[in-house]
């Protein structure tokens, strides 16, 4: 089974397909289908399947991003990320759940090019970009908008 057809048979389960349905749309077997799901807490009442995981994503029982089982540590917090990778994709596809504090966001004009640009979270920047800071920093103000 490839990894595109483990994505649809996910897609198509927590859409609420069954076993059989899955299998004729993607011609595999129902019984591969029916392992895949078991193995991957996709199993039971299609139904109640999407309830089902995002009930373990809110107790971080799974990764939020791929839905691999977490195993979690004594101290500390509770990870919600089987990896990295995970939490970098999850996060650059979710980028509107952050939760930004209007006080933590500040405006600030660069001190090369004039422009105005917000900070979050960053009281001291003088730049907009790294570019910026590296013309000001390298090529000084002769070659400077």
């Amino acid at each position: 089974m490839t990894e595109i057809e483990k994505q649809e048979i996910k897609e198509l389960r927590l859409k609420g397909n069954g076993y059989r349905a899955i299998a004729s749309m993607l011609g595999l077997s129902r019984n591969s289908v029916r392992s895949y799901c078991k193995r991957n807490n996709l199993d039971g009442d299609s139904r109640v399947v999407q309830l089902n995981i995002d009930e373990m994503k809110s107790q971080s029982l799974i990764c939020l991003y791929c839905s691999k089982d977490l195993k979690q540590n004594n101290l500390g917090r509770q990870r919600k990320f089987c990896s990295d990778e995970c939490r970098r994709k999850w996060w650059s596809e979710n980028q509107n759940s952050r939760n930004q504090r209007e006080t933590a966001i500040y405006k600030f004009t660069c001190q090369y090019c004039g422009e105005e640009f917000t900070s979050y979270g960053n009281k001291k920047r003088k730049f907009c970009s790294h570019n910026c800071y590296i013309k000001s920093r390298f090529w000084g103000e002769e070659d400077g908008v």
